[in-house]
């Protein structure tokens, strides 16, 4: 399958193969008003199979969440068909709106209208806890 090149945009590259539509999902990648590719289970000499997502057009998306779905993620940045800019993502410090308290005591059942936000407690075993119980995500 061979999916063009674009002339301007973003290249979300090495995702883990089937990782795809969870990053399409948590970007509301489908409210855009541009074209976007999701291709899956392409070949990787690096990965073996691998997804990647390609973005037709420059738009502000907050790409923060993807350490926390897939840290194999990388990021390029496309103008007149060139990448200008490479960019590996990293853990985030904090998840908010993403992840939701498994905690039925937790204030964030109870008061609907407050965010759920998860605190990056142990980046080696890449844990998160909500920030009002300390339940782990």
């Amino acid at each position: 399958m061979i999916v063009g090149q674009i002339k301007d945009g973003i290249v979300l590259d090495h995702i883990t193969a089937g990782k795809g539509m969870k990053i399409y999902e948590v970007l509301k990648l489908s409210e855009l008003d541009c074209a976007v590719a999701v291709i899956m289970n392409a070949d990787s000499a690096k990965m073996g199979k691998k997804d990647i997502i390609k973005i037709s057009g420059v738009i502000d998306l907050d790409f923060r969440i993807l350490g926390f779905i897939d840290q194999n993620v990388t990021v390029n940045l496309i103008n007149d068909g060139k990448v200008v800019k490479r960019e590996k993502i990293a853990l985030p410090e904090k998840i908010t709106g993403v992840l939701k308290c498994k905690n039925p005591r937790c204030i964030t059942t109870t008061e609907q209208e407050l965010e759920h936000v998860f605190k990056l407690c142990d980046e080696d075993n890449k844990v998160y806890r909500c920030i009002y119980c300390e339940t782990k995500a």
